[in-house]
């Protein structure tokens, strides 16, 4: 890669900068420039498309984005010590690269964006989970975004994915599940990544539906799910006390067995009895 966009290696780009990864930054530098450009491959084909990047660091993946062909790409990154090696890649790819500096759960991205949109990333583990639940419950849908490729820790990586009576499956996978179809697409050591965290990592990547699968008041499915799993163990019935009224006979009414627990339930039956409970 460093051969093709005429830029140093990231190692040779992290001491320059003296860039040692910060902990409370959820920073893990992933420096194989020939993995970037895998991850960057995983979102298909992005010479059409502006790509919002999140937590580039010293541009690795960034790089990849730009050799694959995106048209452009406008990374947001909270650590102003990132700011010289990016500017770097700038520089080497001319009016196409963007960087912002601030924190992306601020940051008014769409302003600076040019529909049709993806989102590439190796989130921060410390606000991975928040960004997604964001891009997934907007007030309008379809969302801004046509697909995200994202890397998260393997675990919460299976929790996106996982299907009922699996250890995974949760709020998480329902609320993903309901609007778009998710995959895992490529799994990472820890030895990858500069520091090594001590987890291994995965790259999901979701792609939007136009409509829901099942109607359902969003609001109201996020309320049910965050009810029925905070209590996973227990009956249906007991967990959803909180809702008020006859709890048997919504379940009932939505084709659920009262005494069910919630790993057991599917995202149709959970969209059915959000809509009972929306009356």
């Amino acid at each position: 890669m460093a051969t093709i966009d005429g830029l140093p290696p990231l190692r040779e780009v992290i001491r320059a900068h003296d860039l040692v990864a910060k902990k409370q930054l959820g920073q893990n530098f992933l420096l194989d420039l020939n993995l970037t450009a895998k991850i960057a491959r995983q979102a298909g084909d992005l010479s059409a498309c502006d790509v919002l990047e999140v937590g580039p660091g010293p541009g690795g993946l960034t790089r990849g984005l730009l050799a694959e062909g995106a048209r452009r790409v406008l990374a947001v990154e909270k650590d102003a010590r990132c700011l010289p090696a990016l500017a770097e890649v700038a520089a080497a790819y001319p009016g196409r690269l963007e960087v912002i500096n601030g924190d992306a759960l601020e940051v008014d991205a769409l302003s600076h964006l040019t529909p049709p949109v993806r989102v590439v990333a190796n989130l921060p583990y410390n606000v991975g989970t928040e960004l997604l639940i964001r891009w997934l419950t907007p007030a309008v849908w379809p969302p801004f975004w046509e697909s995200l490729t994202l890397m998260f820790q393997k675990e919460v990586a299976e929790r996106i994915v996982a299907k009922p009576r699996s250890d995974h499956y949760g709020r998480l996978a329902l609320l993903v599940q309901w609007r778009a179809e998710a995959k895992i697409v490529l799994h990472l050591p820890p030895e990858a990544f500069t520091p090594a965290p001590k987890v291994h990592s995965s790259v999901v990547h979701i792609t939007r539906l136009a409509e829901p699968r099942y109607p359902a008041d969003g609001a109201v499915l996020q309320r049910i799910t965050a009810m029925a799993f905070n209590q996973r163990r227990k009956m249906l019935r007991s967990s959803l006390k909180g809702l008020g009224g006859d709890v048997e006979g919504m379940l009932v009414a939505a084709g659920i067995e009262p005494t069910a627990r919630a790993e057991e339930i599917s995202l149709e039956k959970f969209c059915a009895l959000a809509r009972v409970v929306a009356g």
